[in-house]
């Protein structure tokens, strides 16, 4: 049963757009209180400084992170809104602390050190990675429960794993033949300002980047390889569109046998039944405006020219990153996995 008294909560990162999102939805929460927001030097300060929107709704202030400090608050779980590289700093101290963690970089997700190593940087903290549960509700949810480190999944392989993953377990689709073509609004981005993310850049401007190279691959194999229990390949090409948030994949697999689109969709809808945050849609294609401000990811399949046919949206800041982070936060205290969430 749920604890009668609310869980403190401590955010690392608040003045980032995924930070803001979950101050929002914290603040509102039934059974969880946020007591701390913690950021680096440079970004301190009142949070309504940084997102006038929380004027009158959120008295913190951003204060600059110490651990000894977040100790001092009494916190259950600290989230960890930090770039990669950063996160593997952190957990050690808070986990010595007794904190139980939500970690929303990459430095928890790839379990092996040496992929983690090709496709960021040597890992720095070997002993928590091996303790570190991938935060994909709707398919490791017991293992989340009684977690200690939770790695909260990107946005694309979230985007990317839910529609593809019940019909891997079904075999209906070859494990070696797979194209995931992923779009992004520019929030995913980070707030941090760049050349490629200034107004002339992105304003009518769609493109793809990181061709055959993009760091999220290899999530979405290791994760889609989890829960099947067999290899998976995956080609993933990601592209950013001028707007703000959302995201949505076209998805093409190679069907194992004769299959229809009747099919593709039951497949989907039995996966899916029990799990309140995907809905299964069959009349309406998915679309970023029909998840944007919730923490839903919508799929539809079906078949087309020989080829089964998958789409799926989310919004990037809140299923793909804030909303994801207090569905897990649920499942480890042991409230109602929707709760603070619609």
């Amino acid at each position: 049963m749920p604890k009668a008294k609310k869980i403190r909560v401590v955010l690392v990162g608040g003045s980032g757009y995924a930070g803001f999102e979950a101050i929002r939805w914290l603040s509102r929460h039934p059974h969880a209180e946020l007591v701390g927001v913690f950021g680096p030097a440079g970004e301190l300060g009142a949070m309504d400084e940084f997102y006038p929107l929380l004027t009158k709704q959120v008295t913190l202030a951003q204060e600059l992170f110490d651990p000894q400090r977040v100790a001092g608050l009494g916190a259950d779980l600290a989230m960890l809104c930090v770039p990669h590289k950063v996160a593997m700093g952190y957990v050690p101290a808070l986990r010595a602390h007794g904190l139980r963690v939500i970690d929303w970089s990459a430095d928890y997700r790839l379990g092996d050190p040496k992929v983690y190593q090709q496709w960021y940087c040597p890992h720095e903290d070997l002993e928590h990675l091996k303790e570190a549960v991938y935060g994909l509700p709707e398919y490791f949810a017991d293992r989340i429960r009684t977690a200690n480190l939770v790695a909260n999944p990107g946005c694309y392989p979230t985007c990317s794993v839910l529609p593809l993953a019940p019909l891997l377990k079904a075999g209906l689709i070859a494990a070696d033949d797979i194209v995931v073509n992923a779009v992004s609004g520019i929030s995913g981005a980070g707030r941090t300002p760049s050349l490629p993310y200034h107004y002339p850049q992105r304003n009518e401007n769609f493109e793809p980047y990181k061709v055959g190279s993009h760091r999220h691959m290899p999530e979405i194999e290791q994760t889609l390889s989890a829960i099947t229990g067999r290899k998976v390949a995956v080609l993933f090409q990601p592209h950013l569109c001028p707007m703000d948030r959302g995201m949505l994949c076209s998805i093409y697999a190679t069907p194992t046998r004769e299959v229809t689109a009747d099919q593709v969709a039951s497949v989907l809808e039995q996966a899916y039944a029990d799990k309140p945050f995907v809905r299964v849609r069959r009349d309406v294609l998915p679309a970023t405006k029909y998840v944007s401000g919730t923490n839903f990811c919508d799929v539809h399949g079906t078949v087309a020219k020989g080829k089964v046919v998958l789409f799926s949206a989310l919004d990037n800041l809140i299923k793909g990153a804030s909303g994801q982070a207090i569905q897990n936060m649920n499942l480890m205290f042991g409230f109602d996995e929707t709760a603070g969430l619609y």
